[in-house]
């Protein structure tokens, strides 16, 4: 059978029931594969029959080595960047898509699946207005870390890194559908209340980061106008602008506030696992942890650069937190409100 035999909705966060008996099939598959590759219906047939954990699992780690290639030889290491907005929904569309071709319920897979492909619009129209899918376009704390470690160590930081853990662990924040989906197994076609809370909060820190998203988006315009035509464009001050970084709305309380609700995201869909199997924690944690662990290792560098950029951004960093709003910037009614203040003062006059 390709999904475990559950009793109770407990059962289906237990590791030795649900993931440990299909890890032969992971050894299994590729040859499978290989024996039906000219058989369009037996390729559906080792679809069906696979666990679908295992499916989406065997995709991450092929993906690496392909990642890995076409990093080496464009010299380029923004590969799986490219993907990130992508890979995590099209790990969720594969647990809605196996669960409806094997007759299963999935009510609570398609409001997850609605939620995954907002949370891929959003962030690949960022992505893709910023230029991230031009030709050579590369993240540039690449080439900041390429230019510290050297040649042989950081292709070993791309086997190990950039192309395979990246890859995995796109795969391993989606683990919690695969709870959902054993759920919804035994629960049924009905979906609770709190099934539409969680469906619905996990939209609203996707909405909120596409908020944070557009107003730094507005801010950089309007730098980079103010630097070309040395005119201060409407609804900012020359002091914000000569600052070089953003401090207005949803970043006067957060440094990162699009980082943050993209981490509450995830972080939600794996409480919603919990939810539904009556525990505090489950194994399908373990991508959330490696997101926000990844999320705060990378904003700390990212800030390393920014702080070497822009004198002020020190005490930003004092008054402000990094993911969550300080009691300081939230009591002040945030880091820029005084700036705001004397920027609506100025257009009264």
């Amino acid at each position: 059978m390709s999904l475990p035999t559950v009793q109770t909705l407990t059962d289906c966060a237990d590791f030795s029931r649900t993931v440990q008996p299909y890890i032969p099939q992971f050894y299994d598959l590729p040859a499978q594969i290989l024996q039906n590759l000219s058989s369009l219906q037996g390729l559906k047939d080792v679809y069906l029959s696979t666990n679908p954990l295992i499916t989406a699992f065997s995709l991450s780690l092929f993906l690496a080595p392909v990642f890995l290639i076409a990093a080496e030889i464009n010299r380029n290491y923004s590969q799986v960047d490219r993907f990130w907005s992508l890979l995590p929904t099209i790990y969720n569309a594969h647990y809605t898509i196996w669960a409806h071709a094997n007759g299963l319920p999935t009510e609570r897979l398609d409001s997850m699946l609605a939620f995954s492909t907002i949370w891929s619009a959003r962030l690949t129209y960022n992505y893709w207005r910023k230029g991230g899918y031009n030709i050579g376009s590369e993240d540039y704390r690449w080439e900041i870390l390429r230019k510290h470690i050297p040649g042989p160590l950081f292709f070993v930081f791309d086997v190990l890194f950039i192309s395979t853990a990246q890859s995995v662990l796109l795969f391993s924040v989606t683990m919690p559908s695969y709870i959902l989906l054993l759920t919804s197994n035994i629960t049924g076609k009905s979906i609770a209340t709190l099934d539409i809370v969680f469906s619905q909060g996990l939209v609203g820190a996707v909405l909120i980061a596409a908020i944070a998203d557009q107003q730094q988006w507005n801010y950089q315009n309007a730098k980079q106008e103010y630097r070309r035509s040395a005119k201060v464009p409407e609804n900012y001050s020359q002091e914000e602008l000569d600052r070089g970084f953003n401090t207005k709305g949803l970043w006067a309380y957060s440094r990162h506030p699009n980082f943050a609700a993209e981490q509450t995201g995830w972080v939600g869909l794996y409480l919603w696992s919990c939810y539904l199997t009556e525990t505090y924690y489950n194994w399908s944690g373990v991508g959330a942890i490696g997101y926000l662990i990844l999320f705060q290792a990378s904003t700390w560098f990212t800030e390393l650069v920014t702080a070497g950029k822009y004198p002020q951004y020190a005490e930003y960093q004092k008054k402000v937190g990094m993911f969550v709003a300080g009691p300081l910037s939230a009591l002040s009614g945030g880091f820029d409100a005084k700036a705001a203040a004397k920027l609506e003062d100025e257009k009264k006059k």
